[in-house]
Parts: structure tokens; C-alpha cells; sequence
């Protein structure tokens, strides 16, 4: 798996400042439909390793950057580019659906 496990802390470095567009993951422990989309998110990252950052941000733990970016349902997806939200998508969806969030950026 190479996802990064993202932090209020690390968020910035990670993501805001990544030279790669950045799949971030919205979700949480208890949450049964984030548990159905982390296999397709894990798929994701290995595949397209070099081309796109695959991260994961648990809104219990880090709540800070859950509030900043009024994540109020999950799952919820974004992808960043340039330190900006290129798009969004929340709920489940497929794979492909997933992909084409972010194909256009690299």
C-alpha cells in the first residue's frame, strides 16, 4: 500500500504543497461505505504510484482539517492540484468514476 496517512499536521507538506495532484480519502473507523471504497482507494494508489499521491485522512483524529474543508458527509473524495480542490465527489462510487477525478490532471 502506499498511501500516506495524513495528520492536521502533515496535511500542508502533503497535499497543499505536493508536486502531484493528491487523492485525498475523507473517512472514518466506523464508517461502513468508507470500508467499501478503501479497496478501490488502495487499487488506486498502486496503480498510478508516480502519477498521483493516494491519501488517507481520518476525520476523528484530525478534525482540524475535516472543519477546513467542511467535510460533513463520508466518504468524501477530493483531489488537490497546485494546493487547490480540482474536484470532488461524496459517497461511493466506482472505480473508474474514482480515476476520472483526477486523469485529466496528470
Amino acid at each position: 500500500m502506499s498511501e500516506v496517512i495524513l495528520t492536521d499536521g502533515n496535511f500542508e507538506d502533503e497535499v497543499l504543497k505536493s508536486d502531484l495532484p493528491v487523492l485525498v480519502d475523507f473517512w472514518a473507523e466506523w464508517c461502513v461505505p468508507c470500508r467499501m471504497l478503501t479497496p478501490l482507494v488502495e487499487e488506486i494508489a498502486g496503480e498510478y504510484s508516480g502519477k498521483v499521491k493516494v491519501a488517507k485522512l481520518n476525520v476523528d483524529e484530525c478534525p482540524e482539517t475535516a472543519t477546513a474543508y467542511r467535510i460533513q458527509s463520508i466518504p468524501t473524495l477530493l483531489v488537490f492540484h497546485k494546493g487547490e480542490i480540482a474536484s470532488q465527489n461524496i459517497g461511493v462510487i466506482p472505480k473508474q468514476s474514482i480515476v476520472e477525478m483526477f486523469e485529466k490532471l496528470t
